[in-house]
């Protein structure tokens, strides 16, 4: 589900949907059926991939960190606690109809084609396909193709963007007060200058995020039809399914924020000796 990758995801959401719970929860083997069948299982998975913006959040690298950064992180967006860690959520926020609308369509044989597309697309943060994506997506608006308008708009189906925006900033946030809880900054920080200074580039991020959700989508779907693409936005337009991602970046925002706290408080394990 590339809709779900979006870097991070709503937290607005998170709070009432998590806290709430779902009238008749769903089994657990329902639900690891229901993460493989959509993709979401792998979609967990590329959360590892998100690692790597934190030594950039304080100015610094990787290699800052030095050998043992990989580790560290590997151990921290470790698949297997990520994926027990969304089940334990889902068992009791999704009921059987929204499991069995979702599971119904990404089971189709268009819905595993886009999976095994989506899955692919997960795990390539690559710029060659960033490039690519921005080539195809330019010879579609050449060609007037109607899929820029459908790739738009699937993208407002699920809010990906505004979600996004909020969700970016929230993480930021957090990992910064983390890492100034941890001694990893040189100054203390204040939280709300902090939330303000990250408001002010909301503008330039929606810029760019409704610009690289236009390339990405061209890349991931380039071997797909026309008709596929409005087939997806039909299915993504429908409110059951729209429920379903809305739990979903839920989920993957809630892992995101815990992730990242759990990083910046062993993150000055490898980086005990100086300040940053």
């Amino acid at each position: 589900m590339t809709f779900l990758r979006s870097i991070v995801t709503t937290g607005v959401l998170a709070a009432s949907l998590l806290v709430a719970g779902a009238a008749t929860a769903a089994d657990r083997a329902k639900l690891e059926a229901f993460m493989a069948v959509t993709g979401f299982d792998v979609a967990l998975d590329s959360l590892r991939l998100s690692a790597g913006q934190a030594p950039a959040l304080l100015g610094l690298s990787e290699e800052n960190f030095g050998s043992d950064w990989t580790r560290l992180a590997d151990e921290v967006f470790a698949s297997e606690g990520l994926r027990a860690d969304a089940l334990d959520i889902l068992e009791q926020t999704m009921d059987d109809e929204m499991l069995n609308h979702a599971a119904d369509f990404y089971a189709s044989e268009l819905g595993q084609r886009l999976v095994e597309a989506e899955n692919t697309a997960h795990m390539d943060d690559s710029a060659d396909s960033d490039l690519a994506g921005q080539a195809i997506a330019a010879q579609l608006i050449e060609e007037g193709s109607p899929r820029i308008e459908y790739f738009q708009q699937m993208s407002a189906a699920i809010g990906s963007i505004e979600n996004s925006i909020r969700a970016i900033n929230e993480v930021q946030v957090r990992f910064l007060m983390a890492a100034s809880a941890a001694g990893l900054t040189q100054r203390e920080l204040d939280e709300a200058e902090l939330r303000a200074i990250l408001n002010n580039r909301a503008d330039e991020m929606r810029e760019a995020m409704q610009i690289g959700s236009v390339t990405n989508a061209a890349f991931t779907y380039r071997d797909f039809s026309d008709a596929d693409m409005k087939a997806y936005l039909d299915a993504l337009q429908q409110p059951l399914m729209q429920r379903v991602y809305e739990l979903m970046n839920a989920v993957q925002f809630q892992l995101q924020i815990d992730r990242f706290e759990i990083l910046a408080a062993r993150m000055v394990e490898l980086y005990p000796q100086q300040d940053i």
